[in-house]
This record gives C-alpha cells, structure tokens and sequence, in this order.
C-alpha cells in the first residue's frame, strides 16, 4: 500500500468559512481605519489630537461602523470631515451586509464567479440552509437595500432640505437612511435626532427603515413574495415559514411591549417625555422601543432617562434584531426557542413545539449556547471596564457594554469619558457582537468532528 500524499502547506493553511468572515471584518475595520487617519478624512478639530488617540480613535469609530452599532467617542458630525463620514457610511453599508455578502458584490462586479468555498462563507453569512439559494437571495438582498435605502433618502429629504438647502438636506438624508435601514445608529447631530422628537415624517420614516432593517432580507424577501401573490389574484395557497411566523409575531410583540412599557417608566420624566404632549410621547416612547432593539438612534436624552427605562433599554439591546439581518443580540428567534423550551418544560413534555413544528435538539443547543456565550461576553467586558474605571457608575458601564455587544449604539453618555482600556475592550466587545460568539469559535477551533462513541444517560438534580 502506498503512504497517502502529504497534504501541501496552502492546504494545511486554507481559511475555513467562519475564518474568512472573522477576518474579512477585521481586514476591513483596519482598512478603514486607516483611511479615517489620513488628513482629507479629518476636520481642524480632529488635528489637535496625538496620533496615539487618534488610532484609536478612528479604531472605535470604525469598528462601530463596521459592526453597525453607532457608538462614537468623538461627534462624527464635527471632527470627520465630508470624505471622512463618505468613508464611514461605505463601510458601515459593507458591514450591514456582512464582509461575504460585499466582497460576493465586487467579484460579480469585475466578471469573476464564485468558488464553492466562497458559496459555503456567503451561506454561513447569510444564514440560509442550502448553497443553491444563494445567488437568487444576493440579487434579491441588493435589490432590497437600494430599495428601502433610496426611498429613505426622498422622504427625510422633505425634513432636511427646508433647514439645511438642498446639498446638505441630501447628505444628511442619505446618511441618516443608510444608517436606519442597516441599524447602525450614527447621526451627524450632536444630540442625534433629539430636535425631531414631534416630526412624525421623521419618526415614521426612520422606525420604518430601522424595522424592516432588523427583521432580515429573507422575511422580506418571503413577505413581498406573499404580497405579490395575493395581488396576482392567483387561487394556489402560500404557506409562511416558520421563520417567518417566529420572527414577525416576536417583532410586533417586542416593539407594543417596548412602547407601552417606555411611555410607563418616562411619563412623568421632566427630562424625556413629561414636557411632550400626548401624542408627542406616544411618538417618542414608539421610536425608543424601536431603536432599542437594533438601531442606536435617539429621540430623547438618553442619559437622562429613569433607571427603570434604562434597565428596559438594556434588555431590548440584549434580545436585538433577527437573523440574517443588519441588527445584532442574541436575536428574536433565539428568544421565542427558550420561551418555548421553557414552556414544554412546565407542561411536561419531552419536545419543543412552535407553531405545530417541532424544533430540532441541535437549534435549542445552539439557542442555549448562543445566551450563555452573550452573557459570558457581556459579563466579563462589565467586569474589565468597572475595574479600570472605578468613576463611572455601574449601571452606566453595563449599558454601555450590553449597547456594544448587540450592536445598538445607545449610551448614557460615558462613551467618550471611556480609558484607551475601556475603548479597547469595547472594541473587542462591538466586534464579537457583530460576528457572533458562536461563529467565532468556529473560527478559532474549527467544526466539531462527529463522535462515534454513544455515551450513557443519567439523571441529575436541576433547578
């Protein structure tokens, strides 16, 4: 018998699928970094810094940016200048759809098709259970983003333009419209969207884009389909997924939740809601339990809110957006799995349902793994930031921490008082958020090899 071949060095060294998108972000937080740094990027108030708080600088805001979360230690607004915000949108726009899904782009751009390993990546990327629906589902994500992108940026320039002329209106309409379909939370205002807080175009445009934004393209995807079909008039019957039913029934529920609970705990709050009228408050207490979950955008202060309404925040930033979409948390399908393992638990049975369906062993595992690895990230950033920063208080620190990992971008206002330290552990923090806890440990040690060995049972005492 011939010895089997040594594998060759390019063999042993080719990247698996969860390496190369680890990686392409970070190729991309660094090339954008970089760019940040260079002086056409920056403004005269930028130029004052060392370079050594100027690198991490435009490291926090491009790792914000890529990661789609919108924490910022500086005012975008005024320390980057035109070509410096260009930079950042672009960035931002390849983050939200995920290094694979803009690198897939290019290639199709310049005429070069895709291999099959790039196939395996772009499908971990977008989440989908089969490579054959990957090109259709990439046309159709292009397509959609252009689409809700581009009417964002006709309706806020009706609100812009009158203020600011017809140059800046379009900017900042179209910075804002990005920003809001791809949940990343960046605003060129220093106080965010504060002084719209009684616009309802604004309101309504923005919450619209936050939201189709955090429930995913194939939702979308499988809702226009639906739509069409109903207008055609056809007679055959269209099914949803249970995708579908999981991820809008937690959505609608999350977001009346968040709304009633938000015009609850700031009511009476002098420095939020209190000096609104009625409508007014329904209006902001809607948007808050919107850009709580996924965006990062903020109508009233937000450092000034009740500790209650900061708790709420937390939790919603924790629970996030749905997968396969521009926002991050654990996401909503995650927590409608636990709800319902926890269910069948109090009923007895030996089986998760939903919807009729039976959910399979291995996507609870992963539900369960995908809470205890955000909660173990969320806990030890908490823990390094409060003992490098003993002046800041707690509650601030966790806030903070829990905005970064889900990608949110809300804050109380400690972002720029934060230590090199502290930014670079939100960094970090922003970065495993964005590419997920479990996928990152796929990249780190690789697919799990299946077992042959089938171990005993045994019972033990739990809860």
């Amino acid at each position: 018998m011939e010895p089997s071949p040594k594998r060759s060095l390019s063999q042993k060294t080719q990247l698996t699928a969860p390496q190369t998108i680890c990686l392409g972000f970070l190729a991309v937080i660094l090339v954008g970094t970089v760019l940040l740094l260079l002086p056409f990027s920056r403004t005269d108030v930028a130029a004052e810094e060392g370079f050594g708080i100027a690198v991490v600088t435009a490291l926090f805001t491009m790792t914000s940016g890529v990661c789609v979360t919108g924490l910022s230690v500086v005012d975008v607004g005024t320390y980057y200048s035109f070509w410096g915000q260009l930079i950042l949108l672009s960035l931002i726009q390849v983050g939200a759809l995920g290094y694979m899904t803009a690198n897939t782009v290019l290639l199709l751009l310049i005429g070069r098709r895709m291999g099959l390993k790039s196939r395996v990546a772009l499908q971990q990327t977008l989440d989908i259970a089969n490579l054959g629906g990957v090109m259709p589902l990439l046309r159709s994500i292009i397509a959609t983003t252009v689409l809700f992108q581009l009417t964002g940026i006709i309706l806020l320039m009706t609100v812009f333009t009158p203020d600011y002329g017809l140059a800046q209106g379009l900017w900042l309409a179209t910075f804002h419209s990005v920003n809001a379909f791809d949940n990343a939370g960046f605003s060129l205002f220093p106080t965010g969207l504060v002084a719209y807080v009684a616009s309802p175009l604004l309101n309504g445009v923005v919450t619209l884009l936050i939201i189709f934004g955090g429930l995913g393209y194939q939702v979308i995807i499988e809702l226009y389909l639906w739509l069409r079909h109903r207008l055609s008039g056809t007679a055959c019957h269209r099914e949803f997924s249970l995708h579908f039913k999981i991820v809008t029934s937690m959505t609608w529920m999350l977001l009346l939740f968040g709304m009633l609970m938000f015009l609850i705990t700031e009511f009476n709050n002098p420095a939020t809601l209190d000096n609104l009228d009625f409508s007014h408050k329904l209006l902001a207490a809607w948007f808050q339990s919107v850009t709580s979950r996924t965006a990062g955008f903020n109508t009233i202060d937000i450092g000034n809110m009740a500790r209650s309404g900061l708790f709420l925040t937390a939790i919603l930033m924790f629970i996030g957006a749905s997968p396969g979409s521009t926002g991050g948390g654990v996401k909503t399908t995650t927590l409608r799995v636990l709800i319902n393992c926890t269910k069948s638990a109090l009923q007895g049975r030996d089986e998760v349902l939903c919807y009729q369906r039976k959910i399979p062993d291995s996507l609870i595992l992963k539900a369960v793994g995908v809470i205890l690895g955000s909660a173990v990230v969320v806990c030890t950033a908490t823990f390094l930031v409060s003992f490098a920063q003993q002046n800041l208080e707690f509650g601030e620190i966790l806030f903070e921490v829990v905005s970064a990992f889900a990608t949110v971008g809300l804050s109380t206002g400690i972002t720029a008082k934060l230590t090199i330290f502290s930014r670079l552990v939100i960094i970090v923090t922003m970065y495993i958020g964005r590419v997920g806890v479990l996928l990152l440990m796929l990249a780190f040690f690789g697919d799990p090899k299946p077992s042959v060995i089938d171990y005993p049972e045994e019972n033990l005492l739990v809860g």
